[in-house]
């Protein structure tokens, strides 16, 4: 428990302020994350895809009870791990837990201890999560965005190495996500000199090969570091049509600028856009041609056309239309400043490589969960919100719990501004109609 503490305020001496108030949370709203995860059957989907290895011969915690908690302590906000020796007698996180909190060295010893042999469980975890939220919201269409981020570091820590694009040493992850569901398909934690598209195509195969078995309709979208040849040909494998955009290179440029029509009725002062489509364009890297798509555009008072380059296996569409789908994955910047910001991807507290990379899908799983929260049970207008408004609406509420005549009362504020919010999220869980998953 935290030290006793007293003391009066300077606007009014009368005013005594003490942290002695008895059994008291600030986190009532946590109990509807426990109420989902037990409506939405988690501890099931845990069970069936991580395997912890614990040669433990006396403990009080389990791992698969640590592993809950540092989920539900990441949703509400706790990026510390040390948070875990004050919310251990927190009387809200000890019902959800059903009070086997563990304490901060209790859980470092469980990050520090996973085997790199467990992660790829985790890692199906969030996966499943991902999957799960896409099936209960009957999702026919996937766009698939992979990109890579940067995690900084500030010590030792295995594998983290200087990366001349963001001029800063750390890890370089790469991720995916499905734009339409918000919905993570998959991480992957990299050391910092690893260039963007290693190891994409092997990355990718298995997330595509699992969706193409659910019959949806697949579209990849990358940025000019995922321009290869074997991440086309993975795409095609499993027929998912792409967008990647190429560098412009002097070849490229020289034959856009044979392309672009000028004429004498030009007008100068408006911006002009022309489009043009190579139907068999193969550099001698290639396997075999795709279809390039170029967007040459002339700004207002400028003379010369600066010229935008995609590569695609998608024949149904004009460049015209190819573009602005293409543009459109500008959104999943905004995915990654959540799942960073809101969740501590980028936590690098750990001198392992292993314990990092845990850390990382830690992250992910409580960003699925949260994720299938908002789709599933929130109110229309509520399902854009990002985690930190979450928390402060619906999560950081002050609660009182009371033990009565074997019953447990938890006694929420009464003058909680966002209630109306809190009980409309509670019945739509506990109404919560689910289709059967598929495996």
């Amino acid at each position: 428990m935290s030290t006793l503490q007293q003391q009066s305020l300077l606007f009014n001496p009368k005013l005594e302020i003490s942290n002695d108030g008895g059994r008291l949370s600030s986190d009532g709203g946590i109990l509807l994350v426990k109420e989902f995860m037990k409506k939405i059957q988690f501890d099931h989907f845990l069970q069936e895809t991580v395997a912890f290895q614990d040669n433990r011969k006396y403990c009080t915690h389990q791992l698969k009870n640590q592993f809950t908690q540092l989920v539900l302590q990441l949703i509400a906000g706790y990026q510390k791990d040390e948070a875990a020796n004050t919310l251990k007698e927190d009387p809200v996180f000890q019902l959800a837990l059903d009070k086997l909190c563990a304490s901060q060295p209790t859980l470092s010893r469980f990050i520090n201890g996973v085997s790199q042999e467990e992660l790829p469980g985790v890692h199906h975890l969030a996966q499943t999560l991902g999957a799960f939220l896409i099936e209960q919201t009957n999702q026919r269409q996937m766009i698939l965005d992979i990109d890579s981020t940067h995690c900084d570091t500030y010590g030792k820590q295995e594998e983290s190495t200087y990366n001349g694009h963001y001029k800063t040493t750390g890890y370089h992850p790469l991720l995916a996500f499905d734009l339409i569901s918000g919905a993570l398909l998959g991480a992957e934690l990299r050391a910092g000199c690893d260039y963007t598209s290693k190891g994409a195509e092997d990355f990718l195969a298995p997330i595509l090969q699992r969706y193409q078995e659910k019959e949806l309709e697949l579209i990849v979208r990358g940025d000019s570091g995922f321009a290869k040849p074997e991440v086309y040909q993975v795409c095609e494998t499993h027929h998912a049509k792409f967008i990647i955009r190429l560098k412009a290179n002097r070849k490229l440029q020289k034959i856009a600028e044979q392309l672009v029509l000028y004429s004498d009725e030009t007008d100068f002062t408006k911006e002009e856009v022309q489009w043009f489509t190579l139907e068999n364009y193969c550099p001698n890297t290639w396997v075999h041609p795709y279809r390039v798509v170029i967007k040459s555009t002339r700004n207002a008072g400028e003379f010369l056309f600066s010229h935008a380059f995609l590569v695609t296996n998608l024949i149904e569409l004009s460049p015209k239309q190819i573009f602005p789908m293409y543009q459109n994955r500008g959104a999943m910047e905004n995915l990654i400043k959540e799942i960073k910001n809101g969740f501590f991807f980028d936590k690098t507290d750990s001198t392992s490589f292993t314990a990092n990379a845990f850390r990382m899908l830690l992250s992910s799983v409580a960003y699925n969960l949260m994720q299938c929260m908002k789709q599933l049970v929130f109110p229309e207008t509520q399902k854009k919100l990002s985690i930190c408004t979450i928390r402060f609406r619906l999560f950081h509420i002050a609660a009182r719990v009371v033990s009565h005549a074997r019953r447990t009362f938890i006694q929420l504020s009464s003058t909680n501004v966002f209630d109306v919010f809190y009980w409309q999220v509670l019945e739509k869980i506990q109404g919560l109609q689910l289709y059967p998953t598929k495996n």
